[in-house]
C-alpha cells in the first residue's frame, strides 16, 4: 500500500550542542515537518511512501528533495512555486530548562498553495493511505481549503485517512482551530492527539490528569477517545501519546488506542532524550505501518511506541529507525548493548 502525507517541510537550523540561541556562533541546517517526518519514518520501516508539498524553485529546495529522495521518500508529486521554504529556529532544552521553538514562516510556497494548483487524481494515484496534521490546515486559509479538497477526494476513492491533530497557537486560534478541523475530521479513520491537542481543538480533556504533574489516567484517556469518537463516527480508532514529562531530558513514554470494544495499553518507556522534535510524528508514522499492516490491538500501539521511543534518541527531526530496530525493542531489548 502506498502511503502518501500533505504538508510542510522546513530548514531547522539550531545552535550545536545545547547552546542557546543568544550563545549561538554558527547553526547545523537540517530539513523538518510534521508529514514529511512521517514519510521519512514510513519509509526506514519499508513502506512505500510519498510526500506532497510546495517548494520554491531554489538551491535550498532542491537540497530538500535530494534530502528526501536520500531516505527512499517519493518526491514526484510535490509542486514547485512560491518564494520561499519556512524556516524554524530549535533550542534544546536540557533538564529543567524547556526546549524553545522559533517559527519564520510566513509567506512560505506551501502557505500560499490553493486547491487549483491540486490534481488530487495525480496526487492521490496508486495509493491506500493519507496523511495530514493539524498544523497545514493552520498555514493559511487556502491551505485549509486544499487540505479539504485533498481528504474528500481520498475518501471519494476509498482511501483510509490519518490526522494527527498538532495544535500550534503561534499559526491560529482554538477558535478557528475547532472551526476548520471539525470539517477535516469528518473524513479522518484514525485520529492521532494527546490531552492538549484534544482540549485546544475539540474542547475535551482526560478528567484525572495532570500532564504538568507527571500523572497520566489511562482510564481517562480511555474515555477521552470514546467522546472524540462520538462526536465523529467516522473515526475508527484514537490513539493517544502519554508523556510523563519528568524533565525536559528524561520523559516517561506510552500510548493508548481506542476503538470499538478497544481500549490498548502500550508498554512504558523511560526515556533519556537526544532530541523530542519529531517524537510524535515517529509515533504516527509507527501507527500508520501497523494499522497497514494489519497489526491491532496491544500489538499496533506497541509497534507505534517503540518506534517514537527509538526516535527519542535520535538528533534532527526524522527517525532514522529501521523495522529491525522497531521490533527488537518492541520485544523487549533495550539493552543500548553494542551491536558487533
Amino acid at each position: 500500500m502506498k502511503i502518501v502525507t500533505f504538508g510542510e517541510i522546513m530548514l531547522r537550523l539550531q545552535p550545536y550542542g545545547y547552546k542557546r540561541i543568544m550563545q549561538a556562533e554558527a547553526f547545523e541546517a537540517v530539513f523538518g515537518g510534521g508529514e514529511a517526518n512521517v514519510s521519512v519514518s514510513l519509509a526506514q520501516m519499508g513502506a512505500d511512501t510519498a510526500f506532497i508539498t510546495r517548494l520554491p524553485e531554489n538551491v535550498i529546495a532542491d537540497k530538500c528533495l535530494k534530502e528526501l529522495r536520500g531516505w527512499g521518500v517519493d518526491t514526484s508529486r510535490i509542486l514547485r512555486g512560491g518564494s520561499r521554504m519556512g524556516i524554524y529556529f530549535c533550542e534544546k532544552g536540557e533538564g529543567v530548562r524547556a526546549s524553545n521553538v522559533i517559527y519564520d514562516r510566513a509567506h512560505s510556497a506551501i502557505s500560499e498553495i490553493t486547491p487549483d494548483m491540486l490534481d488530487v487524481d495525480k496526487a492521490l494515484e496508486g495509493a491506500g493511505w493519507l496523511h495530514f496534521t493539524g498544523i497545514t490546515p493552520a498555514l493559511s486559509e487556502s491551505a485549509a481549503l486544499t487540505t479539504l479538497k485533498l481528504v474528500s477526494a481520498a475518501k471519494e476513492k476509498g482511501m483510509r485517512v490519518s490526522c494527527d491533530l498538532n495544535y500550534r497557537a503561534k499559526l491560529w486560534s482554538r477558535e478557528r482551530a475547532r472551526e476548520v478541523m471539525s470539517e477535516l475530521l469528518r473524513y479522518v479513520d484514525v485520529l492521532i492527539s494527546n490531552e492538549e491537542d484534544c482540549k485546544d481543538v475539540l474542547g475535551l480533556s482526560a478528567e484525572g490528569s495532570d500532564i504538568t504533574g507527571g500523572h497520566l489516567s489511562a482510564q481517562a484517556y480511555a474515555d477521552l477517545g470514546a467522546k472524540v469518537r462520538k462526536m465523529f463516527p467516522s473515526i475508527e480508532y484514537v490513539a493517544f501519546t502519554l508523556r510523563e514529562s519528568l524533565s525536559a531530558s528524561v520523559n516517561n513514554w506510552s500510548a493508548l488506542l481506542c476503538g470499538d470494544n478497544l481500549t490498548a495499553v502500550s508498554k512504558k518507556y523511560r526515556l533519556e532524550i537526544v532530541d523530542r522534535v519529531g517524537g510524535g510524528d515517529s509515533f504516527g508514522a509507527g501507527l500508520i505501518f501497523a494499522l497497514s499492516s494489519g497489526k491491532r490491538g496491544e500489538e499496533a500501539i506497541n509497534f507505534a511506541v517503540a518506534a517514537s521511543a527509538l526516535k527519542h534518541t535520535v538528533e534532527g527531526d526524522f527517525n532514522v529507525a529501521s523495522l529491525k530496530e522497531i521490533e527488537k525493542l518492541m520485544g523487549g531489548d533495550a539493552s543500548g548493548r553494542v551491536q558487533r
